[in-house]
């Protein structure tokens, strides 16, 4: 018999249910004696002994249903040695939920921050295999992440729509897409939407270059500018700014997120109407694309082998087109970023789209 527990952890991105079904349908297939327990949103349920043993029906017609069946929350590495209410340790508690229930292995689908906690746990002696779970697109040592392409789908979509009302009303449209400090969802769904500026954290904006780049376009006929920016995207002051003054600055200035900041900066420097879209928490929502239920079905499928060959401790990942796995310690604590002097980024300047510090 093969005991498997399985969670969702973070936010909650389209595919987690495909590649979770990539994984139970597997395990039943190959090893007909399989019992899987699901925790009842993420970590938590795994420290408060919260779960359901989980059947094949349960895995089915689930392939293209975005969210996560099980439920997902976060719980911040950085709060990870902070005693539960009753002053239970977190790690000991997963621990103990994981010893009573025997289990053989625990496939935990998520990010940066729930790679930390996998490889803590590993770090314990608990047989682990993960799954690379992010719209953003920054987990280490992945091609890319079931969730990305969805959501930047959206992202893309978003811009095409803004496109229209701004050339109709003559504007500057900023749209805030999501991605936390990395700007691979901003420059690929601005690739593709034919954004005329792309803001990413890995390059630090200098203002007086997008002041220039819009009323370059102005002169030259543009009736609009669409500028999409990334939600950690920074100002060439920001980024030299120590982080804690930087987060004081950002609590009392009045604006409720980067785009807003930047577009009153904008409208004063150039005169020009300025409106902000924030799609948000859409990007995460909705049916997985089917490119993102095919990779995730792919990764679920590969997960379950590790675990029939009792191989744990690995991520499985994309490299080269195919699937494969890598150690948590090669993943956990580290951040894939876009390189700013890269053939993206550098294709993207020769389109004469502005990335904020040209000059």
């Amino acid at each position: 018999m093969i005991k498997v527990g399985m969670l969702t952890s973070g936010g909650d991105c389209q595919a987690l249910n495909a590649a979770m079904r990539g994984v139970a349908k597997t395990l039943f297939n190959l090893s007909k004696d399989t019992v899987i327990y699901g925790f009842i949103d993420g970590y938590k349920g795994l420290m408060r002994n919260e779960y359901k043993i989980m059947t094949q029906e349960d895995f089915s017609g689930i392939l293209n249903i975005g969210g996560t069946i099980l439920g997902t929350s976060r719980t911040p590495f950085k709060y990870i040695d902070v005693p539960l209410e009753d002053g239970t340790d977190k790690i000991e508690s997963m621990i103990s939920t994981y010893k009573s229930l025997e289990l053989d292995c625990l496939v935990i689908l998520g990010g940066n921050g729930s790679h930390k906690t996998a490889l803590a746990l590993k770090q314990k002696n608990l047989n682990i295999v993960t799954l690379p779970k992010t719209i953003d697109n920054d987990l280490a040592k992945t091609h890319v992440s079931f969730g990305y392409q969805s959501a930047m789908d959206i992202a893309a979509n978003a811009i095409d729509c803004i496109h229209t009302t701004a050339a109709s009303h003559s504007r500057v449209f900023i749209v805030e897409v999501m991605g936390h400090k990395t700007g691979w969802l901003t420059l690929n769904a601005g690739l593709a939407s034919g954004a005329d500026v792309i803001l990413i954290p890995e390059i630090p904006y200098d203002i007086n270059v997008i002041a220039e780049a819009i009323n370059r376009r102005t002169e030259n006929g543009k009736k609009f500018t669409i500028i999409a920016m990334a939600e950690g995207a920074l100002s060439k002051e920001e980024a030299a700014m120590p982080k804690r003054e930087l987060k004081e600055l950002w609590k009392n200035d009045g604006y409720p997120s980067a785009a807003y900041r930047l577009g009153n900066a904008i409208s004063l420097m150039t005169g020009q109407e300025v409106r902000v879209t924030v799609p948000g928490h859409v990007q995460r929502g909705g049916s997985p694309v089917p490119y993102d239920r095919v990779l995730a079905t792919r990764l679920g499928v590969e997960a379950a082998k590790l675990i029939i060959n009792k191989r744990y401790g690995y991520m499985v990942c994309v490299d080269n087109n195919e699937i494969e796995y890598v150690e948590l310690e090669k993943v956990a604590g580290k951040t894939k970023m876009v390189d700013a002097d890269g053939q993206l980024v550098r294709q993207a300047r020769d389109l004469g789209i502005c990335m904020g510090n040209e000059g």
